[in-house]
């Protein structure tokens, strides 16, 4: 791969981002190529354990509120140990901070879905009022009151954080964040949202308060046989704020690493990734766990929340000349007015990404490579959703790399029409129309999308030598194992009953955006 010439170089981009023409090609075996002779796996006390972000918590459609499928949870059920698998639940109005699909379909309870809800004269106030219930009851109700468990969560995941927020966030960070809410009476929304759930995640005792993330798992290690398998899934909130506010800041030393000065960058200058990414590193080498799983950073420009307009800039090119909002049209679009980055800003963002994944690869290389070795793995996320991509590559054969293939859906998806894909999600009075892979926030999964990333990790989980049992927990199961995605579309209900308020050209979320601009408000 050459590097692009200065004139494809946003300005603004540091010199230590590599521009490249062609996207990072995936790393398809999972052990790198590294062998050695395994120890017999021992019985763990915690079988599974989740180190992540927004994607692990369970995130969907602007909140947290699904946690019981996120795609940890999808893979404990396949392990038969579901029951004993501990995570955060955020029961109470759609969850935190705005459950976009909860809403809408409180609105179609309240008007007729053949009906455009943006005309109504009543909607806003209906919606004012709904978000007005949902500010009080996490603000001042039983959603204010802090859980008491004696317990680490098997799930240290909580949506929004970067390597930094693993690094240093602690319940005690949490609790004094946490300021006297500020009543928007026109777009109330719930404040500290984010400190909120990770309040329901992170050790609150006394003696634990002070304990981050990456801590606590060091602390379920040494729980008798300490954990069996620890994914790792961290580092998209150090990149993905420049699609949800459309903005490229690079991350600056050494602001980078203050908790509040950082939230002034948008994506991390790769050095400053990789700093990040080696402290993690040295507190995974502390937990005590049989098998870990590190995940690369996917790229973010690939989500649907922000929208290439008109046609790619040349032939056998990956990008559009800008991006945008979904439900902006390319008629509509003015650059002068709307928000948007540009192709070049576009590149240098997943060329960032790129680096940040080659750094990931090689924390499992030199853990594969010592002596003695451990037994890491890479799943390479970022490879998965390339090969998903439907307006970078799926409808555009030229635009395909030399090592690209298209991701192949289990026969349960490929069954389901439209077969699921990676466009903004949209149905009517008929069903689904388009998407699928994506919630309505258009970054997170949607359960069916979910059970695409559970695959992958159990794939890499049968390689190390996991054991799966049946769902009661105790009959050993034989390879290869196969997630039940018959299960999965029945508890996904944007797959199984699609709102259909959301119309096919998206007037329903925009309209949403230009009164309470939800998009920024939630993902910050």
């Amino acid at each position: 791969m050459m590097d692009v010439k200065n004139s494809n170089r946003d300005p603004a981009t540091p010199p230590q981002v590599v521009i490249k023409m062609e996207s990072r090609q995936p790393v398809s075996d999972p052990t790198l190529g590294i062998s050695f002779a395994q120890i017999a796996p021992s019985p763990s006390t915690r079988r599974l354990v989740i180190l992540g972000d927004s994607i692990s918590h369970g995130f969907q459609s602007g909140a947290i509120y699904n946690t019981d499928i996120s795609y940890a949870a999808i893979i404990a059920w396949e392990m038969g140990w579901y029951e004993s698998f501990r995570f955060p639940t955020y029961h109470g109005f759609g969850g935190l901070p705005l459950n976009l699909e909860f809403l809408a379909r409180d609105l179609e309870a309240k008007f007729s879905s053949t009906l455009p809800i943006w005309d109504l004269p009543l909607a806003y106030f209906a919606i004012r009022n709904h978000l007005a219930q949902a500010e009080n009851w996490w603000e001042h109700g039983g959603g204010s009151v802090e859980p008491n468990f004696k317990y680490i969560m098997d799930n240290l995941s909580v949506y929004g954080w970067d390597l930094r927020d693993a690094l240093s966030l602690t319940a005690e960070v949490a609790r004094k964040r946490i300021k006297a809410p500020k009543d928007n009476f026109f777009a109330p929304l719930i404040s500290n949202a984010n400190e909120r759930a990770a309040l329901r995640v992170l050790p609150n005792d006394a003696a634990r308060s002070s304990l981050s993330t990456l801590d606590a798992a060091i602390e379920l290690g040494k729980e008798g046989d300490g954990i069996d398998t620890l994914v790792v899934m961290l580092g998209a909130n150090n990149a993905l704020r420049t699609v949800t506010e459309l903005k490229v800041s690079w991350s600056e030393f050494p602001a980078y690493q203050d908790l509040d000065a950082k939230d002034s960058f948008t994506i991390w200058n790769p050095d400053h990734f990789q700093a990040e990414l080696a402290l993690v590193e040295a507190k995974v080498k502390s937990i005590r766990a049989q098998h870990v799983i590190w995940a690369t950073v996917p790229h973010v420009t690939i989500a649907p929340v922000a929208r290439g307009i008109g046609r790619k800039v040349r032939q056998g090119s990956r990008y559009f000349p800008f991006y945008t909002r979904p439900w902006i049209s390319d008629l509509d679009f003015d650059p002068s007015e709307d928000p948007h980055i540009t192709e070049n800003q576009a590149r240098a963002i997943d060329s960032a990404i790129d680096q940040y994944n080659d750094a990931i690869t090689d924390v499992v290389r030199r853990a594969r490579s010592a002596n003695p070795p451990r037994d890491w793995y890479l799943f390479d996320m970022a490879g998965m959703l390339d090969r998903l991509a439907s307006r970078r590559y799926l409808a555009d054969p030229a635009a395909r790399p030399s090592w690209w293939t298209p991701y192949t859906l289990p026969p349960e998806l490929t069954a389901l029409s439209p077969v699921p894909d990676s466009r903004f999600f949209s149905a009517g009075p008929n069903g689904r129309l388009t998407g699928g892979l994506f919630a309505l926030d258009g970054v997170h999964p949607t359960t069916i999308a979910y059970g695409l990333v559970a695959q992958e990790l159990v794939d890499i989980m049968e390689i190390a030598g996991v054991q799966f049992y049946s769902p009661n927990g105790t009959k050993k199961r034989t390879s290869p194992i196969h997630i039940d995605f018959g299960r999965l579309i029945t508890l996904d209900t944007l797959i199984s009953h699609p709102p259909a308020s959301i119309g096919s050209d998206l007037k329903l979320i925009g309209w949403l955006n230009e009164r309470l601009d939800v998009v920024k408000r939630i993902f910050r």
